[in-house]
């Protein structure tokens, strides 16, 4: 069972990979680009926008919004591009995933709001 899971993993790795030479091609639809950059850049995010801390709910956007993700972009893209980069995809893999500090920054930011909008309301509610 582990095996599977972890076969599994390397599979989703590699798929997203795929959608990141993808978005890049030039007979990639715009549609499907604009959706596979949002989903390569979750996916390659160091932060999660769910802390894998968090029981369950943490480890929910591991599970599932990146598969599901990746399964919607690639059903968008045309299977010609999909070869291609498959094979761009697995030569990318020896490197190591890359970092998207920027989506990780606009995550922290987010969790940073959704604190201070969460301690005022608590205030008011508590001292008013």
């Amino acid at each position: 069972m582990i095996e599977n899971i972890k076969m599994w993993a390397k599979q989703l790795k590699r798929k997203v990979f795929v959608l990141y030479f993808a978005y890049k091609d030039n007979r990639t639809p715009l549609y499907a680009k604009v959706f596979a950059i949002f989903v390569v850049a979750y996916a390659f995010s160091p932060i999660d926008l769910i802390p894998d801390f968090i029981p369950i709910l943490g480890y929910l956007d591991d599970v599932i919004l990146v598969p599901l993700g990746v399964a919607i972009s690639l059903k968008m893209i045309p299977g010609n591009v999909i070869q291609e980069c498959t094979v761009k995809a697995e030569e990318r893999m020896k490197n190591g995933k890359p970092k998207n500090w920027l989506v990780g920054s606009i995550i922290i930011l987010v969790w940073i709001v959704a604190f201070i909008w969460i301690s005022f309301t608590a205030y008011r509610y508590w001292f008013n």
